[in-house]
């Protein structure tokens, strides 16, 4: 089974025997069972499994990239924060039942979270996962983290605005707008001043840091009750807490979930933020989106430009509301 528009990924017939005799022997028992998963963007092979004994697991690989694929794998990394993680990201993340490569493929083994919980999202499961995911930042905050773990990430947001404005590209986020790109740039002429004094706050982050997942929208979390299950870590760092739950947020809102100031004062019964590094991450975050969202398709990416021109009108949508701007009317034409 295929599902059009989407990204591709290989049913379990592609998988090579060898693959799945590994498989076999690593979990202890055949697979009966494959239910190809889709979600996320990205073409990685992705099933859940049944095992012969009953148990399940999810299975997750990389495979050889066709040509000219925009694809690019990360998924050493994820393997070893898995491993090198895993008292830090527990019970959040999936048990780690194990990773190999073999002709091209890297395949990692994890605990079956089951099927997608959101969206939609509800009141209900915004509210209980912005609190569990601030119990998972609380875990970690101020405490010592292996050195390998990067710790500037979040920096190179704080400069996405500058370099627009400082070239010809602030008119291709406008011309998203189509025939209302003018009034785009006017907009935007006019916030981005505003919106480069809040980025630039995030080159001087102070302390106290947390680990960051740096990823965290629905395609990569599940909701069992109360407790948000977090996967795909291959882009963990330390950073300010504020910049996770900021993304979060508006990703919660651009899948018509509760609007963000509604969910970060759920985080903050668990753990406060910092008002000025909410501003910073937003506009870091907002930046970012502006930057990409106007550029062409990636191959074997199909749906990361639309998803991202939608973040990009929340973002700015909650900028404007957040720091006193006019309403950018011009984003009605951008998500069209």
């Amino acid at each position: 089974m295929s599902r059009q528009g989407a990204e591709f990924k290989p049913p379990w017939s592609a998988v090579p025997r060898e693959i799945k005799d590994k498989v076999a022997t690593i979990l202890r028992s055949p697979v009966a069972r494959a239910e190809r998963v889709y979600g996320g963007y990205a073409p990685s092979a992705t099933f859940r499994l049944k095992l012969a004994n009953g148990k399940r697991a999810f299975f997750k690989s990389s495979y050889p990239a066709p040509k000219n694929s925009g694809v690019i794998w990360v998924m050493d990394r994820e393997a070893g924060n898995y491993q090198s993680l895993e008292r830090f990201i527990r019970p959040w993340a999936p048990r780690f039942h194990g990773s190999f490569e073999h002709n091209g493929w890297h395949v990692l083994l994890l605990e079956d979270l089951g099927p997608r919980s959101v969206p939609p999202w509800t009141s209900t499961k915004a509210r209980n996962a912005a609190r569990s995911y601030a119990r998972f930042h609380l875990k970690t905050l101020g405490k010592r983290l292996p050195r390998s773990l990067p710790r500037r990430d979040y920096v190179e947001y704080a400069r996405f605005w500058r370099t627009l404005g400082k070239t010809a590209e602030l008119a291709r986020t406008a011309s998203l707008a189509g025939r209302r790109a003018t009034e785009a740039e006017e907009w935007l002429a006019v916030a981005l001043p505003v919106l480069i004094a809040h980025e630039r706050a995030l080159e001087k982050a102070p302390p106290p840091f947390a680990l960051l997942h740096f990823d965290t929208r629905s395609d990569n979390i599940r909701l069992h009750g109360d407790r948000l299950r977090i996967f795909d870590w291959p882009f963990a760092n330390a950073g300010p807490a504020e910049f996770d739950v900021v993304a979060f947020c508006q990703a919660i809102a651009a899948e018509g979930g509760p609007p963000a100031e509604r969910v970060l004062p759920w985080y903050e019964e668990v753990l406060p933020l910092r008002p000025d590094m909410i501003d910073a991450s937003l506009a870091g975050i907002s930046g970012y989106f502006a930057d990409r969202a106007w550029r062409p398709p990636i191959v074997g990416l199909p749906r990361v430009r639309r998803w991202q021109r939608e973040q990009l009108a929340e973002c700015v949508r909650w900028s404007a509301r957040r720091f006193d701007l006019t309403e950018p009317r011009w984003l009605d034409a951008v998500t069209r």
